[in-house]
């Protein structure tokens, strides 16, 4: 799945070509496909906004374009995954999820158990606006995912972004060689089917930024547009701006996840965890090197690297680095080491890395009752750290620093080290890459092989149905 910035590049390669534009697009040469195929009525978004007079009740809203209807179900869903932004949240369905939360304690759950009641029924009918509100780790951006994918599967538009990720994005459209201008990501944010936005007040706290969202709150309020929001920040310490908008009770309904006082077992509590319901899922007995109607070739690939983890869960010496395009066995294997380990006493650090740097971002904040440094030690120190997703995070020079000291002290100290990603790390250059090329520290494994999703999509025996990616 494509990144933030891949996807923003992309839309503005095509609509250069819809437009009959020559130009750089990136690489030196004109995009793959031909614009003949680009429906001329919404340029690929799959939405409208209809042409009517004030006062017709479709004004100011947004529709389905005619298009969709000519897609197979299978063909519009992968286009509106492409258009949601949700990249790795993919995974992230209701069905993956336990109602009850992850807090043991009655108050917590029943919180919780409202939260999900209320976000999958928001899903089967979005209106209006959901504010999700809680600590790390209380498992609101799932549930916003969730609602995100649910959508997708029933064939409606979404698009999700993380409130940094976005003003970054929003930045970066000013400069004369951005390859989108800020008038169409900023429309493609204020007239969004359903928004979901990710992280509210995790954001730099500057005046230009505050403009910006309060623009977006103001526009999509008026309109009644469906939006998601999610934010850790109580209500009274937002935007006032945003908060009102926010505590309007005929448009937003906000719901808590997670007691206040439950906030002390929160994502410092589960940093590095790995989840149980992995462990269940994702063993080395549930991989499948047959994969997904895949070649002999393909196949290979797959048992190369199933062996390669089986080897390294008995011993892990160096660095074992998988990569290959979502849904090929990836994090499965990467979970089935640490589920190994875990047997034998052992410990196992698994870190999403997009979650993990949101949460050293925290421990900035005066929320956060534990120290960056405490957190950034116990990373860079583990015994075995697994990395998962390596490359969909790096949309900050930030953020790239931080990866880039973990990376450095643990090539140098050579501990063990699993990463997967979706990256060709064979064509990747820079400090992280050459680390993780590097042969005297590990193996660096392609695998090569279908989405093993698709096959699950389309049906069959659910006892044959493999949990990987």
């Amino acid at each position: 799945m494509e990144n933030l910035g891949d996807i923003l590049k992309r839309l503005a390669d095509t609509r250069r070509a819809a437009n009959g534009e020559n130009g750089d697009f990136g690489n030196g040469s004109t995009p793959e496909e031909e614009p003949d195929d680009l429906c001329p009525s919404c340029r690929g978004r799959g939405w409208v906004t209809p042409q009517v007079p004030v006062g017709h009740p479709d004004f100011g809203g947004v529709v389905a374009c005619h298009c969709q209807a000519t897609q197979t179900a299978q063909d519009r869903s992968e286009r509106l995954r492409r258009y949601s932004n949700l990249g790795h949240l993919t995974r992230y369905r209701f069905e993956s999820l336990n109602p009850q939360g992850l807090i043991d304690d009655i108050e917590s759950q029943h919180m919780f158990s409202t939260a999900f009641e209320a976000a999958v029924g928001y899903a089967e009918e979005p209106g209006g606006w959901l504010a999700l509100v809680g600590p790390h780790g209380s498992g609101k951006t799932h549930l916003a995912a969730a609602i995100a994918n649910r959508c997708i599967e029933d064939g409606n538009p979404v698009f999700f972004v993380h409130v940094p990720d976005l003003l970054d994005h929003l930045r970066a459209s000013y400069a004369p060689t951005s390859e989108i201008s800020y008038s169409d990501l900023f429309e493609r944010v204020n007239e969004a089917p359903l928004l979901v936005l990710d992280g509210l007040g995790t954001q730099s706290s500057t005046s230009w930024a505050q403009e910006k969202l309060q623009q977006i709150f103001n526009h999509r309020a008026n309109a009644g547009l469906p939006t998601v929001i999610t934010t850790m920040i109580e209500l009274a310490k937002l935007d006032p701006y945003l908060a009102s908008r926010m505590q309007q009770r005929a448009l937003c309904r906000i719901l808590e996840v997670r007691p206040p006082h439950a906030g002390g077992q929160g994502q410092s509590h589960r940093l590095g965890r790995v989840e149980p319901e992995m462990l269940r899922r994702m063993t080395f007995e549930q991989f499948d090197t047959r994969g997904n109607r895949s070649s002999s070739q393909q196949q290979a690939s797959l048992q190369s690297a199933f062996e390669a983890a089986q080897g390294y869960a008995r011993d892990p010496d160096g660095w074992l680095t998988l990569f290959g395009e979502t849904g090929v066995g990836k994090t499965h294997l990467a979970v089935a080491v640490a589920a190994e380990r875990l047997k034998l006493g052992m410990t196992a650090y698994f870190a999403f890395v997009p979650e993990l740097l949101d949460y050293l971002r925290f421990t900035f904040t005066p929320e956060s009752r534990v120290t960056y440094d405490r957190v950034f030690d116990q990373i860079k120190n583990a015994s075995l750290l697994i990395l998962d997703d390596l490359g969909q995070e790096n949309t900050s020079p930030w953020a790239y620093e931080k990866l880039y000291q973990i990376v450095v002290h643990r090539h140098n100290a050579r501990l063990p080290t699993i990463i997967t990603s979706m990256l060709d790390l064979t064509d990747e250059t820079g400090p992280i890459s050459s680390r993780v090329q590097d042969p005297s520290v590990g193996l660096l494994i392609r695998m090569d092989a279908p989405d093993y999703r698709v096959k699950r999509q389309r049906g069959g025996n659910p006892r044959d149905r493999r949990s990987t990616r």
